[in-house]
């Protein structure tokens, strides 16, 4: 497989199509142009997060013996340089795609997306990274939940309400749950290099009890969520799959075991969005 698609982690990628897909649905008439270009930004933003991880985690060792998916600049697949400029690209695309929709909609969208480039660059990037300090889950759920969605609901109708908030909370939840488990699979590595995130200060088993809390949390508010429309429980069908992988986690998946369940957990969010979506468009 090409390494730049490998460094990309395409079974991340869920998260960043989820939002837009729910946020778009809600609208009552799709501009397609708008839609699209939501799409762009927030799977630009998503890739170039990981080419930023990849490249910063890289140059600063943290990602030696990593158990999880292959890092370009810890295995030598790719320099320093050569991620970094991965990462710029795609920050570029997100910039470029993201003015065209300022400019069908509104300047503020400048500001929003100005935010979010550098909430996706300081993850890992900088001096202090603020994913080193236990704060990459609040920001995924705030950008790839609440952020993303509503966004993309705005650029269909520049508008926000309840329902587009409420419709939020189980996509950033399950965002936030892809990276727990992702810190939960390096979270002894992560230990030893004193990258302090989430797991490493909440412990093993109190992650898995997080884990299995953000689940709780998309499951309770898509019942909520049931209000806005009574097709949403839709949803309903994917709970098989969230107690499976539920059950894996609480039941002690290490390792490369770990590797699958963030896979599964990807494969709920974007089932979930996409019954969300269909929900509202029937």
């Amino acid at each position: 497989m090409n390494k730049w698609v490998v460094g990309a982690r395409v079974k991340t990628l869920p998260a960043a199509v989820a939002p837009v897909l729910v946020g778009t649905s809600f609208a009552t008439e799709i501009d397609w142009i708008n839609g699209g270009l939501a799409l762009v930004v927030s799977l630009s933003l998503q890739i170039a997060v990981n080419f930023s991880n990849d490249y910063s985690d890289g140059i600063r060792g943290t990602d030696a013996n990593r158990v999880g998916p292959t890092r370009l600049v810890a295995s030598g697949l790719a320099s320093a340089k050569a991620v970094r400029t991965a990462a710029f690209t795609s920050f570029a695309t997100a910039c470029i795609a993201g003015t065209l929709l300022s400019l069908n909609t509104t300047l503020w969208l400048i500001l929003v997306g100005l935010i979010s480039v550098l909430a996706a660059w300081g993850y890992t990037g900088g001096k202090k990274p603020y994913g080193y300090l236990g704060f990459g889950e609040f920001s995924v759920f705030i950008f790839f939940g609440l952020v993303a969605t509503i966004g993309s609901y705005y650029v269909q109708t520049q508008q926000i309400n309840w329902q587009i908030v409420l419709l939020s909370i189980p996509i950033g939840s399950l965002s936030c749950a892809i990276l727990v488990i992702n810190n939960l699979r390096d979270r002894p590595l992560d230990e030893k290099a004193d990258k302090q995130t989430l797991a490493v200060k909440l412990g093993d088993q109190k992650t898995r009890y997080f884990y299995g809390f953000l689940l709780l949390v998309t499951q309770l508010t898509v019942l909520l969520a049931i209000s806005i429309d009574s097709q949403i429980a839709l949803v309903m069908i994917c709970l098989p799959l969230v107690y499976k992988v539920l059950m894996q986690v609480l039941r002690g998946a290490k390792g490369e075991e770990l590797i699958a369940v963030l896979g599964k957990t990807a494969r709920v969010q974007l089932i979930t969005a996409a019954l969300i979506a269909l929900a509202l468009l029937i």
